[in-house]
């Protein structure tokens, strides 16, 4: 494995959560996502088995959008566990997701294709690159492990604050 790209995955997603801690990126640690894991932890742990995928396989990626679409990619804001929201949660949650941070956030065109498709197939279009794919991967790994109460990480805990 690449230690210096694996560092520097790092090193942006140090970087992208400070910057994240003082806007409404805070809010999903008031939300459970699957299991006992927040949200808040769910996206992070998202981000950091996105980067461990990207290096394992030498990805040539953007880094930076890949953190930040994964980040971002749950950034709806509620609790999808009220039964009036959840039967079509998995549906629709992206395109609000993509809403709110693009309302919140400058994104770039990379980040607002991770985040609006990041369920595929659930949602009809398949990711148009590489960090997309990586997200969607990601994602379905953590959210198995979270819901089958494995932890956050196959390879690591990810605990930053």
């Amino acid at each position: 494995m690449n230690r210096a790209k694996l560092e520097e995955g790092i090193r942006i997603l140090h970087e992208e959560i400070r910057a994240l801690k003082t806007t409404r990126f805070v809010e999903n640690k008031d939300f459970v996502q699957h299991g006992n894991t927040s949200l808040y932890q769910h996206c992070i742990s998202v981000a950091y088995r996105s980067i461990i995928i990207a290096v394992k396989f030498n990805l040539n990626i953007d880094m930076r959008s890949m953190v930040r679409g994964s980040l971002l990619h749950d950034y709806y804001l509620y609790d999808w566990h009220n039964k009036e929201i959840r039967e079509l949660h998995g549906f629709h949650h992206p395109r609000i997701a993509c809403e709110n941070a693009t309302r919140d956030f400058q994104l770039n065109p990379v980040e607002q294709d991770i985040i609006r498709k990041h369920m595929f197939p659930l949602t009809p279009k398949p990711p148009m690159h590489k960090e997309g794919w990586i997200i969607c991967i990601a994602d379905k790994l953590c959210s198995t492990q979270e819901t089958l109460k494995m932890g956050t990480s196959f390879w690591k805990p990810v605990e930053f604050f």
